[in-house]
């Protein structure tokens, strides 16, 4: 059942290609932006890479999921999703992922190709793509409880970001800070091991919070 509604997922997100591929595009183009907005000088914007790269993943990822329950809203499959037998944290969950594999796993491969342009030493390139793996899952899934609880609001495009930047700070931190590790020669082990426990107890908590939500919404 649930490789059925991750299958979904990822089918109803290709049919629109136009929102799909906004996250990676913007991703790409504003990491393009930032030498010359800077500097081109490889010195400075080799310390500054793996903090850029990480906000810029972070605002690339916010550009879809903040509306990931709008369409269902708007055509009343999200009504139709409560009332269905099938848990709703597990259709949570496959949609989540299924945001996902379409929007931040891009993102992640595509860090690649940003870290060459800023300059990121090839020895770092490993953490700094390891620590998006495990980060960008929970800044989707933190955008999914957040547009769960705002999904009928008329104000969600305002509020949404609001309530989510303040619960993505540690991941940012975390994840910027394990790239910046490996740049100065340390170990990196700590810092994926918060990211990875931040990761498992977003799937522990949150698709089942953002369910919750939807109901309380549902019947108010």
């Amino acid at each position: 059942m649930f490789i059925e509604l991750l299958r979904r997922e990822c089918l109803l997100a290709w049919r629109r290609p136009g929102e799909a591929l906004t996250p990676l595009v913007f991703f790409l183009v504003t990491s393009m932006l930032f030498p010359l907005g800077l500097t081109p000088d490889p010195d400075l914007l080799r310390p500054l890479a793996p903090g850029l790269i990480w906000v810029i993943a972070f605002l690339a990822g916010m550009l879809g999921v903040q509306g990931l329950f709008r369409a269902d809203y708007d055509d009343g499959s999200l009504e139709q999703l409560l009332l269905s037998p099938r848990p709703l944290t597990l259709a949570i969950l496959a949609k989540a992922l299924g945001h996902w594999l379409v929007t931040g796993l891009p993102i992640v491969c595509g860090a690649a190709l940003v870290a060459e342009m800023l300059f990121v030493p090839p020895h770092v390139l490993a953490a700094l793509v390891a620590g998006l793996a495990l980060g960008t899952p929970i800044l989707t899934l933190l955008g999914t409880l957040v547009s769960a609880l705002t999904v009928g609001l008329r104000q969600a495009a305002v509020l949404a970001p609001v309530l989510i930047l303040p619960l993505s700070v540690p991941v940012l931190i975390f994840g910027a800070h394990s790239a910046l590790l490996a740049m100065h020669g340390q170990s990196t082990a700590r810092a994926f091991v918060v990211l990875a426990g931040m990761l498992i107890l977003a799937l522990s908590l949150l698709p089942a919070a953002a369910a919750l939500g939807l109901r309380i919404g549902h019947e108010a």
